[in-house]
């Protein structure tokens, strides 16, 4: 499992919603650390999990296949596992920690956090401390893919401090703002799916290939 490896001269990309053979191959082209498939049936960037089966057996060894689920049921879930080989969970509802653990069934796992004003960052992060990573992202109806950022100023510095190593940074990132979230959070992963597409649920190769580079620069001038 390569994206949650926290390097603080390298930024992991994980690029989320991938429904096609052409978009999980131009992600890898452009050097993606993981995908996500959505198991979440309402959103457009939804798949099934023979169809994320086949998209994994293209990924090379190192890139992580991340499921994301939102409230699946223990049918849904046992699905999913039963074809589509995930390496990393990343629950994206209201689960609770038990149920995190339950599903992930010792896999590693994310948890999701949709981060308004007055988030309880510090409760949130004791809540889910058995999580590899806490995924931050925008307040916003339904569960994220709106392309929205939120306020990163209302991160507490001495939490983004104390947890960078295991923060997942999504929610309206796109190639203008990635480097700015970088220089100030220095998170281990930025997350992005709406902010690679030119229609909801249609990626952009060109703009894929453009984020990561964008990541890269980042990360180059941060090092310097």
């Amino acid at each position: 499992m390569g994206l949650l490896n926290y390097s603080p001269n390298r930024t992991r990309v994980k690029i989320c919603g991938l429904k096609t053979i052409h978009d999980v191959d131009a992600a890898v082209a452009a050097g993606v650390d993981a995908v996500g498939f959505v198991f979440y049936p309402k959103s457009p960037r939804a798949v099934s999990p023979q169809t994320a089966a086949a998209l994994i057996s293209r990924l090379p060894a190192g890139v992580d296949a991340v499921g994301l689920v939102v409230n699946a049921t223990d049918a849904e879930f046992e699905a999913i596992r039963r074809v589509a080989p995930i390496t990393l969970w990343q629950f994206h509802g209201d689960e609770s920690p038990s149920e995190c653990q339950g599903f992930a069934a010792g896999q590693p796992w994310i948890k999701a956090a949709r981060v308004g004003a007055d988030f309880p960052f510090a409760d949130f992060s004791l809540q889910y401390r058995q999580a590899d990573a806490f995924l931050l992202d925008a307040l916003v109806e339904g569960y994220g893919g709106g392309g929205i950022p939120f306020d990163w100023s209302g991160i507490p510095e001495a939490w983004i401090s104390a947890n960078a190593h295991q923060v997942v940074l999504s929610g309206g990132l796109n190639v203008h703002n990635v480097g700015d979230a970088i220089a100030r959070l220095h998170p281990c992963v930025v997350d992005v799916s709406s902010g690679v597409e030119i229609s909801k649920g249609v990626k952009d190769h060109a703009l894929m290939k453009e984020f990561i580079q964008a990541v890269r620069a980042a990360d180059a001038s941060t090092t310097s």
